[in-house]
């Protein structure tokens, strides 16, 4: 069964299955849509200077091929593509392909930030994670580079040092604009612990002349919790806050499909 990729009313829930990756060529595009994909950037650079136009990965198709295995279609793209999915004349179909990872504290809480004013998320709150960047040309993604990428999240935005295999695949879920969300848990930690490493990043950052991805850390359980934040969130965030609660209760990650 192939996954309908249109933009959904829910955010779909589908597991934490095997996952296999195969790159497809990427969507051909009019000139009509190449121009207005440029325009679409410009103005959102213009408005942004600090955005940029990097390599992204982007999801064509998502199959089971049995109960437990997932295969994700995907090709190399760069952001600006991702900008005609809100144009009304010349949208394509380009699901963003990303990680996030559930970073619990020692009492149950999970760790969310805040998206800085750099990114074109800004106000967002979220779990831990980003995008999907292409391999280099001739190397392929799997299941391991994925949970790289994942640990490479963890560390730039937390300032959290976890190694890949410390990550236990939690979830896949499908949402806004058909966006696969590919979601690990890591180790549970103190909040002082957390807080200490991203307050280190932060600084650091800071010195350098650079912006932290995330102006904030807070932890959350509940949706509620959410609400209390204020601000946008995440469209899968509410779903793994209620598959971490019903973990929680159950004293296991959650589920296959």
């Amino acid at each position: 069964m192939t996954t309908n990729l249109s933009n959904p009313a829910v955010v779909e829930l589908l597991g934490a299955p095997d996952l296999r990756l195969v790159e497809t060529a990427p969507p051909e595009l009019t000139g009509a849509q190449t121009a207005a994909m440029n325009r679409k950037w410009e103005e959102m650079t213009t408005a942004n200077p600090a955005l940029f136009d990097g390599p992204v990965a982007v999801c064509t198709g998502a199959e089971w091929t049995d109960p437990e295995t997932m295969v994700l279609s995907w090709c190399r793209a760069t952001y600006r593509l991702l900008t005609l999915r809100l144009d009304p004349d010349h949208a394509v179909s380009a699901p963003s392909l990303f990680v996030s990872v559930a970073q619990p504290t020692n009492d149950g809480h999970l760790l969310v930030g805040r998206m800085a004013t750099s990114t074109v998320s800004s106000g967002r709150w979220q779990l831990p994670g980003g995008t999907i960047e292409p391999p280099t040309a001739g190397d392929g993604l799997d299941a391991d580079a994925l949970a790289g990428h994942a640990a490479r999240e963890l560390a730039e935005e937390i300032g959290l040092d976890v190694a890949r295999c410390d990550l236990e695949l939690w979830a896949v879920t499908r949402g806004t604009w058909g966006n696969i969300g590919i979601h690990y848990r890591a180790p549970a930690r103190s909040a002082d612990t957390l807080k200490d490493a991203y307050a280190a990043l932060a600084s650091s950052e800071t010195e350098q002349g650079r912006i932290p991805e995330l102006d904030r850390i807070d932890f959350v359980r509940s949706e509620a919790d959410v609400a209390g934040l204020g601000g946008p969130t995440a469209d899968f965030l509410p779903v793994l806050l209620a598959l971490h609660s019903g973990a929680d209760a159950a004293g296991r990650p959650g589920s296959r499909r």
